[in-house]
C-alpha cells in the first residue's frame, strides 16, 4: 500500500484525518491554537469533500452539548478545542463519558488562565483526566494523524464505548510544519469501518431513555461500569495499534520505550518533549551515558503494569510534568507513575520535575543537564523540582512527607 507524503502542520494533519474519517457530525467553536482544525475541516464541508453536518455553535459548552445529542442519535461525531474551550466543556465532558458516547475530540494542549496565556502546557487536558475519557498524547504531527484515525475504532469498540481525546502540544506541533505519511481515503474508511451503534435514539423500533436521573439505586454501578470500560480499553488500544501497524507499518502501543532496556537513568514524559529527549539521549549514548526515555502515549487509561515493567531495571527516574497539581505533591504524571511503582519489587529512585508551564521552553541543554544530575545522584528521590523557572525561592526541591 503506497502512502502519500505530505507537508502539514499538526492542525492540518488532524483536520485531514477528520476529512478522511468523514464523520456524520462536527460541532465546534474556535479557540487558539486549535481554531485551524475545525476551520480547515469546515472548508472541506463547504467544498463538498465530506458529507458531514457542520454545526457552528456559540460556545464550546454548546459544541460538546451538540456532540452529545448527535452521538446519542447514532451519528459518528467529532470536534476540536483547546484550553479555556475545553474547560468550558467540562460539565458536558463528564456527561459524554457517563453516557458512554464514542465522541472523538482533537485537543491542542494550552495553558489555562489566569494569567492569560495561549501557549503550550498540559493543564487543560489534565484538568479532565478523571472525567472518563481516553487520553492519547502525540509526540508529533504524524502521531496526531495516526491517532485520530485509531481513536474512532477505539471509541466505537463495543467493549469500550467511551469518548477519546487526541492531543497535540500547542504551537510546537499544532503550527509546526512536518512531513507526514498519509493514507489513501479508501484505506482509512476500510480501517475504521461502518459505524454500527449498539443503540441510538433514532431507532424507533427499540426506544430507550438516555440521561435519566440516576440516584442512589444505580449511579454507583454505572460509574463502576466506566472503570471496566477503561480497563477494557487497555487491551483494545493495543489491538487497534497493532492492527494499524500491520496494515500501515507503524505500530502503536500504550507506551514507547526508547533506549530503555539497559538504561541506568531515565526520564518519563508525554508529548513533543519526547522528540527533544530522544535527540539528547542519542548524544549521551555516544558519550557512554546509559540514558533512556519512557514515553507515555496513553495517559487514560493509565498503563500501570506496562510502566512498572518498563522501569524495573532503571536506577533513577525523573518524571516530567508539563502541568502542576497546585497544592498536591508533584504533577499528575509524577503522582501516577509513583503510584504505579509503589508495589514494584524493583522500584527505581523516582523524582518529579515540573517544567514548561505557559509554553516556557525546554531545550536540549536542560534535558541533558537533568540526565547528568540523575547520573551524578544530584536529584533526590521522592522530591519535586521546577525546571526552568526563575526565582531561587521556587527552584528548591519539595520533599515528600515520607522523606522528612
Amino acid at each position: 500500500m503506497q502512502k502519500i507524503i505530505m507537508a502539514k502542520t499538526g492542525n492540518e494533519a488532524m483536520a485531514y484525518a477528520m476529512k478522511q474519517v468523514n464523520p456524520d457530525v462536527v460541532a465546534a467553536y474556535p479557540i487558539t491554537p486549535a481554531t485551524e482544525i475545525v476551520q480547515i475541516f469546515s472548508q472541506y464541508v463547504a467544498d463538498g469533500e465530506v458529507k458531514t453536518e457542520f454545526v457552528a455553535v456559540e460556545s464550546e459548552h454548546s459544541a460538546m452539548s451538540a456532540c452529545i445529542g448527535s452521538a446519542a442519535a447514532g451519528a459518528r461525531t467529532m470536534t476540536g478545542t483547546s484550553s479555556q474551550g475545553l474547560a468550558l466543556m467540562y460539565e458536558m465532558i463528564y456527561i459524554a463519558a457517563g453516557l458512554r458516547l464514542p465522541i472523538v475530540l482533537a485537543d491542542v494542549n494550552r495553558a489555562l488562565s489566569a494569567p492569560i496565556n495561549i501557549h503550550c502546557d498540559h493543564s487543560d487536558t489534565m484538568g479532565c483526566r478523571d472525567a472518563g475519557w481516553i487520553h492519547i498524547f502525540s509526540e508529533n504531527a504524524q502521531e496526531a494523524y495516526d491517532s485520530m484515525i485509531q481513536a474512532v475504532r477505539i471509541a466505537e469498540h463495543q467493549d469500550v464505548r467511551l469518548p477519546v481525546m487526541v492531543t497535540t502540544d500547542g504551537f510546537i506541533i499544532s503550527h509546526g510544519m512536518e512531513r507526514i505519511d498519509t493514507l489513501p481515503d479508501a484505506e482509512v474508511q476500510s480501517f475504521i469501518g461502518k459505524y454500527d451503534p449498539m443503540m441510538h435514539l433514532l431507532d424507533v423500533k427499540k426506544p430507550f431513555t438516555i440521561g435519566a436521573i440516576n440516584l442512589t439505586d444505580y449511579y454507583f454501578e454505572h460509574r463502576r461500569a466506566m472503570v471496566d470500560a477503561q480497563n477494557n480499553a487497555l487491551k483494545v488500544i493495543k489491538e487497534v495499534g497493532q492492527e494499524f501497524g500491520k496494515k500501515f507499518d507503524t505500530n502503536y502501543g500504550l507506551i514507547e520505550k526508547y533506549q530503555l532496556d539497559d538504561a541506568e537513568v531515565a526520564i518519563v514524559a508525554l508529548g513533543s518533549t519526547c522528540g527533544t529527549a530522544k535527540v539528547v539521549i542519542d548524544q549521551l549514548r555516544r558519550k557512554g551515558v546509559k540514558a533512556g526515555l519512557l514515553k507515555i502515549r496513553v495517559f487514560r487509561p493509565f498503563p500501570t503494569q506496562e510502566i512498572a515493567q518498563a522501569l524495573e531495571n532503571v536506577k533513577t527516574v525523573a518524571v516530567l510534568d508539563r502541568s502542576d497539581s497546585v497544592g498536591g505533591f508533584g504533577g499528575p504524571v509524577f503522582t501516577e507513575v509513583r503510584s504505579a511503582l509503589y508495589g514494584s519489587a524493583k522500584r527505581p529512585a523516582i523524582a518529579g520535575c515540573v517544567y514548561g508551564l505557559g509554553g516556557r521552553e525546554i531545550d536540549m541543554e536542560q534535558i541533558e543537564g537533568l540526565f547528568m544530575d540523575l547520573k551524578a545522584g544530584k536529584v533526590k528521590a521522592d522530591a519535586v523540582s521546577y525546571l526552568g523557572v526563575r526565582s531561587e525561592e521556587h527552584t528548591s526541591e519539595l520533599q515528600s512527607p515520607n522523606t522528612i
